[in-house]
């Protein structure tokens, strides 16, 4: 087995959910939650039930979570270590981003092919004008020109019910760096500024249209590191500009 396919598995609680490194998600246990299954490459444990509604359910009971709130899974590659005694809390939550110039430290990092999947409970990400949710990386620029730019990737795909998942083309061979995630500083820190972290204008971050790839509604989102890169993805936070339950 080559190193690549020797990741870590960090999670919360003592249920097994699914394979390493971004492979084929579980199948669905009907309500809503990934259910438990093997992976080729290891076995992931769940981060547990937070009482988010099931996959057909399209009534809001109040206000929704606007930023990741619980870690499914997260599977580490090769390379990582960064933000795990943080876990998970480290990618809860909304950014913390160093601006145009630095990246920041709030982050976890995946390692070489490493992945994750969160969930927003108790609402869900819908196809809206525009840019629907943002991944926060910690990419940075170096100087005055826009391409020369810090970037880490990492594919995103998104899901209703934690079975079928949908994956944005990433266009990782040259910048713009379309549709990947891990190449847009982070301007948002509610520890140090104003910002609003869901205006993609001004928050930074990756931004994500569902209608780009036919998706109305997601429950859940997969990020997983672009392997054989030298520099591994490390993840902020995850929020939704457009969600189900305001």
């Amino acid at each position: 087995m080559s190193l690549r396919a020797l990741v870590v598995c960090l999670c919360s609680s003592a249920s097994v959910l699914s394979g390493c490194g971004g492979a084929g998600a579980p199948p669905d246990d009907g309500a809503g939650e990934p259910a438990a299954a093997a992976g080729a490459g290891g076995s992931c444990l769940s981060g547990g039930h937070g009482g988010a509604p099931g996959a057909g359910e399209a009534a809001c009971g109040g206000p929704g979570a606007r930023f990741a709130t619980r870690v499914v899974s997260a599977c580490f590659g090769p390379g990582q270590g960064f933000g795990q005694d943080r876990y998970p809390d480290v990618v809860l939550g909304p950014p913390k981003g160093g601006g145009c110039c630095g990246g920041s430290l709030d982050v976890l990092s995946l390692g070489d092919g490493g992945s994750i999947v969160v969930a927003f409970e108790g609402n869900a990400i819908v196809d809206g004008p525009g840019a629907d949710f943002l991944v926060f990386e910690n990419a940075f620029g170096r100087g005055d020109d826009a391409a020369s730019v810090f970037a880490e990737l990492a594919t995103v795909e998104v899901s209703e019910d934690g079975a079928a998942w949908s994956a944005f083309p990433c266009a990782a061979e040259r910048y713009p760096y379309d549709g990947c995630a891990g190449w847009h500083p982070v301007h948002a820190n509610p520890d140090e500024n104003d910002i609003d972290p869901l205006d993609p204008p001004s928050a930074g971050g990756d931004p994500f249209d569902l209608a780009e790839i036919g998706v109305p509604l997601a429950r859940f989102v997969r990020i997983t590191d672009r392997a054989g890169t030298p520099d591994v993805f490390d993840l902020d936070a995850v929020g939704v500009v457009h969600a189900l339950c305001p």
